[in-house]
């Protein structure tokens, strides 16, 4: 008598899923404390700046904490000074983003090739990646701003800078510097990553074709690098948006408000003008903004990956 082959019954389908399941889940446990953790110091800290943003809470008048609704961030689109704050982040942020992209590319090139001495070359242009920010800082207005003994000056002295007084005079100026000087390392790397994944066997046939190296790089490198070009000015963009050592310790905001940026501002706010209530208005809406822009700019990059990788 022949057997008839029969599907498995419902009830396999259920067992089947729910081993799937507990297998998933329990790959996903040794993650659940860092998940907690994280949402306890980054999501609670935010909910309780959003109800702080609809107060009115000044600490230097006890007892003025009243609920005003939206009335802080309408104040804050109102203020000049958070509008000029705003621009000099855009300022900032653009000009070293940008600058410390270009001149990681460049170095990027120089160290994908084999020369004496590599090694430590690389070690020492990634060291500034290293350095604490606010030591940085430090060491960008002592000793290379300083208007007497300050390197840039000395420099720059047979030029008829001698005398410039950097900080006071190009407060923004002084700030992007030593942040072009942090953060060129990290394009450097990422782009140095991107050059070495690259296809050797293309680059040789091009040569053999008799293209030139501008041709090589322009058609063939660049197209490539795109990626991690866009990696690296996404990444770089939220990190620099958000500086506060190096404009704290270089300028202080000045003189007036000329290199104040968004969290400099905020700071000023909450910790000088004790008006906790516009200072989380401003906080939230700063947040805001930079998730947008970071959202919109990782679907760029993920089409990007998608279109490629079709």
């Amino acid at each position: 008598m022949a057997t008839v082959a029969t599907e498995p019954g419902p009830t396999v389908s259920r067992r089947r899923k729910a081993a799937r399941q507990e297998d998933a889940w329990r790959r996903r446990a040794p993650l659940l404390p860092a998940l907690v953790f994280a949402i306890i110091v980054t999501q609670l800290p935010f909910l309780l700046t959003l109800w702080y943003s609809l107060q009115s809470w000044n600490l230097v008048n006890p007892g003025s904490q009243e609920f005003v609704g939206f009335a802080n961030y309408v104040d804050v689109f109102a203020d000049s000074t958070f509008r000029s704050a705003a621009l000099n982040s855009i300022l900032i942020t653009g000009l070293c983003v940008v600058v410390a992209m270009l001149l990681g590319i460049g170095l990027a090139l120089l160290l994908d090739r084999k020369f004496l001495g590599q090694g430590v070359v690389r070690t020492l242009l990634i060291t500034p990646f290293l350095v604490m920010p606010v030591a940085g800082a430090l060491l960008w207005k002592t000793t290379m701003f300083d208007p007497v003994f300050g390197i840039v000056n000395f420099v720059l002295g047979p030029f008829g800078a001698g005398e410039t007084d950097w900080v006071s005079q190009y407060p923004v100026t002084s700030v992007v510097a030593a942040l072009v000087w942090q953060w060129t390392p990290f394009m450097m790397l990422l782009v140095l990553a991107g050059l070495q994944s690259q296809s050797r066997d293309v680059l040789e046939a091009a040569q053999v074709d008799g293209a030139t190296g501008w041709r090589t790089f322009s058609s063939i490198t660049l197209p490539h690098l795109r990626r991690y070009i866009e990696l690296g000015v996404l990444l770089g963009t939220i990190y620099v948006v958000n500086t506060f050592d190096q404009i704290y310790m270089i300028t202080q905001g000045g003189p007036g408000t000329a290199s104040s940026n968004l969290p400099f501002y905020i700071y000023q706010r909450a910790f000088l003008g004790f008006d906790i209530g516009q200072a989380a208005a401003m906080g939230v809406v700063v947040v805001a903004g930079t998730i947008v822009i970071a959202t919109l700019t990782l679907r760029l990059i993920f089409t990007s990956f998608t279109v490629e990788e079709s």
